[in-house]
């Protein structure tokens, strides 16, 4: 081991830097951890009397009845078979509501799903049967 020596390791440049390093990964992975997936739910809408419908208002509503994602689709024809909303949801419990109104009037009564999402539950599917006419 000719030419190493033991004294010089503590005069490294990049010690010098370690602790802005170590912060730096620190920080990333903290920024990182709080991050909310972003979740995929899918309604397959089932039945015929979704021809007439020519919007949906979709919102989602948390444990304490407050509403933390909304879209609203409208529509030149039949809805497609499957709507599909993307939401950034924390893991818990939400009810969606879905709202549909057909070219005239007001919105039918709305359709009430409950959802309790885990970490795991990125992709959602659920079958929604077409609102009655009053």
């Amino acid at each position: 081991m000719t030419g190493v020596t033991r004294t010089g390791w503590r005069e490294h440049p990049l010690l010098k830097r370690l602790p802005l390093l170590v912060l730096a990964v620190a920080g990333l992975w903290w920024w990182r951890s709080g991050e909310v997936p972003e979740r995929t739910l899918v309604w397959r809408l089932e039945g015929r009397d979704w021809s007439a419908i020519r919007a949906i208002d979709v919102q989602v509503k948390d444990a304490e009845g407050e509403v933390v994602e909304r879209e609203v689709h409208t529509f030149t024809r039949a809805p497609p078979e499957r709507l599909v909303v993307k939401a950034h949801l924390p893991p818990g419990s939400y009810e969606v509501w879905v709202f549909a109104r057909e070219a005239t009037g007001p919105s039918l009564p709305p359709r009430v799903d409950r959802l309790s999402l885990g970490d795991e539950d990125l992709l959602v599917e659920r079958a929604l049967r077409a609102p009655v006419n009053r």
